[in-house]
């Protein structure tokens, strides 16, 4: 993958791997993450939140748009990071704002894929099937 998927794909990788020097690499420096219980800046928060989340994903579909939307449709699962006793699995959407080859926005919609798509602008007709945006 290349351009902002290949972005998006490598900082999905890290965090599967819980490997937050990697995902922060990734990342603007006052990166925006934005989840269930709101949104934070910084690249510092990813090292504590993938030591507590236990979050890894595959992704299911993958959707690209103009101003460096991207949004990834995954099977997400939680796992307790001491014991590996999974938490829980849902299907989640991610939705990133990639600039300059890094991740600005980070937000993760537990309501699903319309709703991310549609908080990105974006619609069924975008997307990626060759992954090379």
């Amino acid at each position: 993958m290349t351009g902002r998927l290949g972005v998006v794909a490598a900082w999905l990788d890290a965090v599967d791997r819980a490997d937050a020097p990697a995902a922060m690499a990734l990342c603007a420096p006052d990166v925006e993450v934005v989840g269930p219980r709101g949104g934070v800046r910084g690249r510092e928060v990813l090292a504590s939140w993938l030591a507590r989340a236990g979050f890894t994903a595959r992704p299911l579909r993958w959707f690209c748009g103009a101003g460096g939307q991207v949004v990834v449709e995954q099977d997400a699962t939680w796992t307790d990071p001491a014991t590996g006793t999974e938490r829980g699995r849902a299907v989640v959407a991610a939705r990133f704002l990639v600039t300059d080859g890094l991740v600005v926005r980070f937000q993760r919609h537990d309501d699903g894929l319309p709703a991310a798509l549609a908080a990105a602008g974006l619609g069924e007709s975008d997307e990626v099937t060759a992954r090379s945006a």
